[in-house]
């Protein structure tokens, strides 16, 4: 006959277990529902946000810019030190094949001084301390040593120099990646930000921009500032020709430029060197506290750990590459938190 028992009831604890955690799901979707619209910025929001990035990224690129000149620099000082020590050891092996041509033909007349061998060795010091007082050597031979000897300590500090600066350079290696990276990290961050916007709103924003660099493009006007010397005359005008060229991090033209980039290459079209980033071109002339003493052509620098900088162009206008997505352009001193001019 068939069991007729009655379907197991679910205990009192799983039912309560079944049902808070059914509760908690539908907290939890109707909480994120909630929250979605919240946490969708606005396009000025993104905008405010974006612009905070790109000056952050600025901040490493002069960072990045820094050490990249340095790398340059200590790669330059590593291939003339290095050529320095060959030449030197050519010089070494020269002295020493001139001693050894003399023992030889003392050897070959059977008048080798036994002195002569001992200056063959590795250790000419230890030679001239125990046989130069005793007048083991002719005058010519403790010269042709004391060369040698010479050659030797001349030598020993390049090649220290050189591992120093060996270090060095894997240290400024290093660093320079963790920028790049860095400066990366930030463009990329801000172009998630932007992409989080709809299409409508991404225009809108590549209009403004592209209206900003159009209007603020055009030849400004320089009243009655008076002109720099005529190689910051020369520089500035060598940067008017590359308005509307696009913003690039770590680049000096002339197809792309940062903020240093510009200025740096602008003076070198007048012929004129200074330096690559914008903390180190705060130094390079003499500083100018107040807006009403600036000339056109002198440098300009922003903020307060002096990031960024441009050309003075007259009637509180500057000329400079701001930021990534933008071009080289005109735009008021006023926009930007103003240190002091340079005046080269």
């Amino acid at each position: 006959m068939a069991s007729h028992r009655r379907p197991k009831q679910p205990s009192r604890a799983r039912v309560t277990v079944l049902t808070t955690a059914a509760a908690a799901a539908v907290v939890l979707s109707s909480q994120a529902a909630n929250a979605a619209p919240s946490e969708k910025l606005t396009k000025d929001e993104v905008k405010s946000k974006v612009d905070k990035l790109y000056e952050e990224a600025e901040q490493a690129t002069e960072t990045y810019n820094g050490a990249k000149e340095k790398q340059e620099k200590l790669q330059k000082e590593i291939s003339t030190i290095q050529d320095n020590v060959a030449r030197g050891q050519a010089d070494l092996n020269e002295l020493r094949d001139s001693m050894g041509l003399a023992a030889a033909a003392q050897y070959r007349t059977g008048s080798i001084d036994p002195s002569l061998q001992l200056l063959l060795s590795s250790n000419p010091d230890d030679y001239l301390d125990k046989a130069s007082a005793a007048d083991q050597l002719s005058a010519q031979q403790v010269e042709a040593l004391k060369k040698i000897q010479e050659k030797q300590r001349e030598l020993a500090q390049e090649r220290s120099e050189a591992s120093t600066k060996l270090k060095d350079l894997a240290t400024t290696r290093t660093e320079l990646g963790k920028k790049k990276k860095e400066v990366q990290g930030k463009l990329a961050e801000a172009q998630k930000l932007l992409n989080t916007l709809t299409a409508k709103e991404k225009s809108a924003l590549s209009a403004a921009d592209a209206r900003a660099s159009r209007d603020a493009g055009q030849r400004v006007d320089l009243g009655d500032t008076p002109p720099g010397s005529g190689f910051a005359m020369a520089a500035f005008r060598a940067a008017q020709t590359q308005l509307g060229k696009p913003y690039q991090y770590g680049a000096t033209g002339t197809a792309t430029y940062d903020c240093s980039g510009l200025t740096s290459w602008a003076y070198g079209q007048a012929g004129v060197h200074i330096s690559r980033t914008s903390q180190a071109q705060a130094n390079d002339g003499t500083r100018i506290y107040s807006k009403s003493d600036l000339k056109v052509g002198d440098l300009v620098i922003f903020y307060g750990d002096q990031h960024h900088v441009g050309l003075y162009a007259g009637n509180g206008q500057v000329l400079h590459a701001p930021r990534t997505n933008t071009v080289v352009r005109y735009e008021s001193i006023d926009n930007m938190p103003f240190q002091f001019g340079v005046r080269i």
